[in-house]
This record gives C-alpha cells, structure tokens and sequence, in this order.
C-alpha cells in the first residue's frame, strides 16, 4: 500500500506504537516541531507536497490517524474526540515533542481542535484549512454521516467509486487528481474492515464535542492562520465557518484562495506549503512579518464532555 509510494524528497515513512496503535506518520525537516492533521477519506498523502516547502524552517510531521493511511484502523474502538485526544498526546509524547504548531483540515479540524482547547499548553500556533468547526453544521455535513450509516449506501460511499466520487467533488480541477494520486487515496481501503473503520471514523464524533469546541476556542490565544479553498463543494459553508473563527479568534490572519476546492493541498500544494512555511517558522526566521513564535495561552483544561 502506502510503503510503495514515491515520497517527496526530504519526506520520510515512519512507525510508531501509541496506546497499543500501530501508526504511520511522515517527517521532513528539523526545527520546531508542526503536526499536519488530514480529514475523511485521506491521510498524511494529502500533506505530501506541502511538507517540503514547509520543512525549509521547521520539523514538519503529518500523522495518518486511527483509522486512516497506514496506521492501524480497529473496529473495537470508538473514534470518538476523547480517543483522538489521547492518540495525539500519546502520539506526540512517543515523539519527544512538548509543544508543536497544529495544522487541521476536513475531520482533522474538530479533531486537532478538541485537544488544542484542552491541551493548550502544547499548541504554539494554529492553522486552519477547509474544514469544520461549529455544531449545526451544514446540509452537505448532515448529508454525509447520514450516508455513513445507512445500509447499503455506506459500502458505496467507502467503495472505490465513492471516495473517487469524494475527491472530484473536492477539487475543481479533475486534471489534479492523477493515477498516483488516486491511489494514494484508494489503497488503504481495499479491505471490506478498512471500509467499514473509515465508515466509523467518520461518524464517530459526539456532536457535544463540537460545542465543547464553540465554547473553548474564543479562550485560545496563539497565533490563528486560516487558508481556504473558496469553491468547497464538501463543506458549502467553508467561508461562514472561517469568518465566525476569525470573529471568534480576532488574531487570525485569513487567505482565502477563490479558485480552489476542498483538498487545497491536491490543488496547490505549492502555494499552501509557502503560506503555512511563513506562518510557522521561527520568528527569526520570518523576514518581513515579524511574528512572534511565542505562544501566550490560558485556557482551562477542565469540564471537559466526552465526545
């Protein structure tokens, strides 16, 4: 599967046991440290090409979660938020890193951003992507988990024919979408269980946690860089969820990118690895902008629901 794929260079495979996981991640660079969070169908893949533009000035890692890639996908868990938050503490504890800049897309957003409000003394900065945030979320959203559970529907939806439908939805360029790239999406799930745990991992999120998320994000205070594709056909809604985190965390920085889809990272890669490479590197190395790399945070870390 992903072992035979061509990696960018500078961009290596790695392995990692977490809490009895088996989890694959990619690394690239050295410096502080960035974790890359994807969302539903793809992996750390989707990261490929936005690594090495960023690992010019930090050490960039894109973690393919429970579920996902090449990590181990159980069906004798629940993927809910208090699961993906002791994956990423674990995760990031294997790894020898106390604190790290976060980057979220699609699933990976409610994911990384219910352990950044409840972690937030290990969240230096903070980049979003098309992705969600609130609860009430959009007809598309609804849509989608209802599909993941109703019978039948659902094995199309996790089918080959379904997660290549998901990609061209996502993209407005089909030409993007390349045979390599496809089966860079498809490989994981060609097992009838990979299918059936990426059909749970994509529902397995208590709506309390997305209030939770409401509730707590306004209390973050690190940097926020917000970089979208505009013509999202997944999440329609992308541009009124970014300019209510923008209200919500009135440090933020946005980019809004008008003729680009859902997997921005497939559409331009090159773009968003520049725009995420000056977000997080070190102060000293940030010519022009003179951001601080120091986070000021306080957040309390209790009362928290499980989602």
């Amino acid at each position: 599967m992903l072992r035979a794929i061509t990696w960018p260079s500078g961009v290596t495979s790695h392995r990692v046991m977490v809490g009895g996981l088996d989890l694959h991640y990619l690394e690239a660079g050295v410096g502080d440290p960035v974790l890359l969070l994807h969302g539903w169908p793809t992996s750390a893949f989707l990261w490929r090409n936005v690594m090495p533009p960023m690992a010019e000035r930090n050490r960039v890692i894109a973690l393919d979660l429970p579920g996902f890639g090449a990590s181990a996908k159980p069906l004798d868990v629940s993927y809910s938020f208090r699961f993906h938050e002791r994956v990423l503490d674990e995760f990031l504890d294997a790894l020898g890193i106390e604190a790290t800049g976060l980057a979220v897309h699609d699933l990976g957003g409610p994911i990384g951003l219910y352990w950044a409000v409840h972690h937030p003394e290990r969240v230096r900065k903070l980049a979003l992507l098309n992705t969600l945030v609130y609860p009430n979320p959009s007809w598309a959203v609804v849509a989608f988990v209802l599909a993941c559970r109703l019978p039948l529907l659902r094995w199309l939806l996790a089918s080959s024919w379904g997660l290549r439908l998901a990609m061209r939805i996502g993209v407005t360029d089909a030409a993007v979408l390349t045979d390599e790239v496809m089966h860079g999406v498809l490989a994981p799930f060609e097992t009838s269980d990979a299918q059936e745990a990426l059909l749970r991992a994509g529902t397995g999120l208590n709506p309390k946690g997305f209030t939770d998320i409401a509730e707590r994000l306004p209390s973050l205070r690190v940097p926020v860089r917000i970089v979208y594709g505009a013509n999202d056909r997944i999440l329609p809604d992308v541009a009124a969820t970014m300019a209510r985190v923008a209200e919500d965390l009135p440090q933020s920085e946005v980019s809004e990118l008008p003729d680009c889809g859902h997997f921005l990272q497939e559409e331009r890669p090159e773009e968003v690895g520049r725009l995420l490479r000056d977000f997080f590197a070190p102060a000293r190395s940030v010519r022009s902008s003179g951001r601080s790399a120091a986070a000021e945070q306080g957040l309390a870390s209790d009362g928290r629901v499980d989602g």
